[in-house]
């Protein structure tokens, strides 16, 4: 005869439920309310300077969210395209040699710039890869984002001493966007095949949502590079 598997209570069952149906409905109920939330406030930045007669709401009886985020998407298009040319570099020249003459404003100004600028380049590797290193001590390892190759005066200091160093960028748990840039050894760096989303995803959710991994080995086996074909010389 076959044992019966045991009845699960009626309250357990709700329980299961229940958080069957929070796991599906929280990530979504979060990602509207966070793309809604930036919606309304970047329409709140851009829509007080959208002259009324262009405004469609200045016709219509509702308002149409998202508007200003496209109208501000469109500027910085137009921006960037009228930046390439000859006439918009001698613009952004004289605007920026304006701003070099304002002590506090020009550093801010720099700074501002030399991060973009790092982080949008499309052939910058800044953090596009994700390692681990031994923090606080030997022994216990920390998530780190690989920012860049030590440079100027820290790369020179670091080539005297015979060390190549590696800026990383170590984020906290939950809020991976505050965090310490610290120089590491380029060989005391354990480089992970995991993307840096997975790596965001890891350190916000608390070690909880781990990426899945499967070795190169069995990729190699599962996915083997195709042979060359031999080509037969005529006689």
């Amino acid at each position: 005869m076959t044992e019966k598997a045991p009845r699960v209570p009626v309250a357990m069952r709700l329980r299961n439920n229940f958080l069957a149906g929070l796991i599906i409905c929280a990530p979504i109920a979060i990602t509207i309310w966070l793309t809604w939330t930036f919606i309304h406030w970047s329409d709140s930045w851009v829509r007080p300077y959208i002259p009324t007669r262009w405004n469609p709401e200045s016709y219509l009886n509702f308002a149409i969210p998202g508007f200003g985020l496209l109208i501000a998407v469109v500027l910085i298009t137009i921006v960037g395209f009228l930046g390439k040319n000859l006439i918009g570099q001698t613009i952004v020249r004289f605007g920026e040699s304006v701003v070099h003459r304002m002590p506090l404003v020009r550093t801010v100004y720099r700074s501002v710039k030399q991060i973009f600028e790092t982080v949008l380049k499309e052939q910058s590797n800044s953090f596009k890869k994700v390692g681990l290193i031994e923090y606080p001590s030997p022994g216990l390892w920390a998530l780190v984002f690989i920012a860049t190759d030590a440079k100027g005066e820290i790369a020179s200091k670091f080539n005297a001493m015979g060390q190549d160093m590696v800026a990383v960028f170590m984020p906290p748990t939950p809020v991976p966007t505050a965090g310490f840039l610290i120089f590491v050894p380029r060989e005391k760096i354990v480089m992970l095949d995991m993307s840096p989303e997975d790596a965001a995803k890891f350190l916000i959710s608390g070690g909880l949502v781990a990426p899945e991994y499967m070795p190169r080995d069995l990729k190699q086996k599962n996915f083997p590079h195709p042979k060359p074909l031999a080509v037969s010389k005529a006689d």
